[in-house]
């Protein structure tokens, strides 16, 4: 695929015939860090903005998770905002994203394999473990669909879906070409993911309250 550089047209949303590497041209590479952008099917977009109660709950939900890894002797490569190229003309900023120790061998090989001389510094190339969507309101198809479909492609075998606006959580793990939902609930339920052994979600744990 051929890198354009960022004088041949304006790094604007709507534009058509992006792929992930033109995010090789520093130029551009400036451009997409400085907001929230994401290459859908080639046309660059941006992401809403994120609520506070969203992208806490999102925190709350990985502190969760990272405590679980401590306690099963797991190592807890949990992120945020992370950029995932699933193709050329798919690169999607994910909210959360946790890589398994194989995971971060295949990505280091897949990295390499690209000649990348850092893979600390290289975007996700290879299905993470676990992706998590925190849904902002106007945006659920998105993440429900959109990002669904596209996450079973590219193999991630469990994702994620919270809503912290309905109080819910959907865990769904890949099941051959298409996801599953294997553990949810809403409110202040307890939420058993089935890919993780042993972990068990309070709810009440994860949301933001309000204060009067």
């Amino acid at each position: 695929m051929v890198r354009r550089n960022i004088e041949d047209r304006p790094f604007a949303p709507g534009t058509t015939g992006w792929t992930a590497a033109d995010l090789d041209d520093p130029a551009i590479a400036l451009e997409w860090e400085r907001g929230r952008y994401e290459i859908i099917e080639g046309v660059l977009t941006t992401m809403p903005a994120a609520y506070f109660a969203g992208h806490g709950a999102a925190a709350n939900l990985m502190f969760l998770v990272k405590q679980y890894l401590k306690s099963k002797g797991l190592p807890s490569s949990l992120s945020f905002e992370v950029d995932v190229i699933m193709a050329e003309a798919r690169v999607v900023r994910a909210d959360a994203v946790y890589l398994s120790k194989d995971d971060r061998r295949a990505q280091v090989k897949a990295a390499r394999h690209l000649g990348r001389e850092d893979p600390d510094r290289t975007r996700i190339l290879v299905p993470p473990t676990l992706i998590i969507e925190s849904i902002s309101p106007g945006h659920e198809q998105h993440d429900e669909e959109t990002k669904r479909r596209w996450y079973a492609e590219f193999g991630v075998p469990n994702y994620w879906l919270l809503n912290a606006f309905e109080r819910t959580l959907r865990c769904l793990r890949l099941q051959r070409t298409s996801y599953k939902v294997l553990g949810s609930g809403n409110g202040a339920a307890k939420v058993r993911p089935a890919s993780f052994p042993g972990l068990t979600i309070s709810l009440s744990d994860v949301w933001i309250e309000n204060t009067d």
